[in-house]
Parts: structure tokens; C-alpha cells; sequence
């Protein structure tokens, strides 16, 4: 049996990410990392709430305000609505994805497992179907 490592399973055909990825919320750390790059192209797309003050565009945040922070939205930088689909998915072939910002991706992405019982067991993966829908369990 395999590993379940996800270079090993994933088919990289991007389900999970045009499906959840809206919902991403990046940890604390993800936000500080991202700050101390200057990684602004990627901060730019996100809202925090800070508890007892007004939501604030995480671009606009220092590392000593991540203290407070209670809540992350993906939101379109210059509109401030939610979007539809993960803004840093990259189309490379008809059926293939990557990420765009792999190398810094936020924890919750970088630890998803769809063929991993427990987490999601994603119906629609078709790693998870090639595995006859046999979810696996965590190591």
C-alpha cells in the first residue's frame, strides 16, 4: 500500500482547491511568515478580525498585531467580497493544478489529505477513488 504521502496520491487535478479553497484561513504563523517575506501580493487577499476592533486588511498588519487576531477571510483585494475560487491555484494543463505560492502556502493546505480518514475523506477526489473510496488511516 502506499504511503499517503501527497506527491504520492494527489493527482493534482485541483477539486479540493476550486471547491474549499475560498475557505482558506491561514494560521498566525502563515500571517507572519508572509509579513516577514513582504510577501504583500499574497497578504493582500486576506481580512483579520481582531478581537474587540474593526476587521483590517492583513497587508495593512504588523507582525505585533497578529496577537489579537481571532479570524481570517479570503477576500478580493479590491472589491472586499469573498471569492468563488483560491486566488493562488494555477492552471497548467487541461486537467492538472498547481499552487501558486506552494513554497508558503498556509498550514491547512499544506496538510490536507482527502484520502486521510478523519480529515475530509472527499468524496469527489480521485486519488480517494482510485483507492476504491478506501479512506486511510492517520500514521
Amino acid at each position: 500500500m502506499e504511503t499517503g504521502e501527497p506527491n504520492e496520491l494527489c493527482e493534482q487535478c485541483g477539486l479540493c482547491c476550486r471547491i474549499f479553497g475560498p475557505g482558506i484561513e491561514p494560521a498566525p504563523e502563515n500571517l507572519y511568515t508572509w509579513m516577514e517575506q513582504g510577501r504583500k501580493d499574497v497578504l493582500s487577499w486576506f481580512v483579520a478580525f481582531r478581537e474587540g476592533r474593526e476587521p483590517v486588511r492583513c497587508v495593512d498588519m504588523k507582525p505585533e498585531d497578529l496577537s489579537d487576531v481571532v479570524a481570517v477571510e479570503l477576500r478580493d483585494p479590491v472589491t472586499g467580497s469573498f471569492v468563488t475560487v483560491c486566488p493562488f491555484l494555477r492552471r497548467i494543463s487541461k486537467s492538472r493544478y498547481l499552487c501558486g505560492i506552494h513554497a508558503i502556502k498556509p498550514v491547512m493546505c499544506g496538510n490536507y489529505r482527502p484520502w486521510i480518514w478523519g480529515e475530509t475523506g472527499f468524496g469527489r477526489c480521485p486519488a480517494l477513488r482510485a483507492m476504491d473510496s478506501r479512506c486511510q488511516y492517520p500514521k
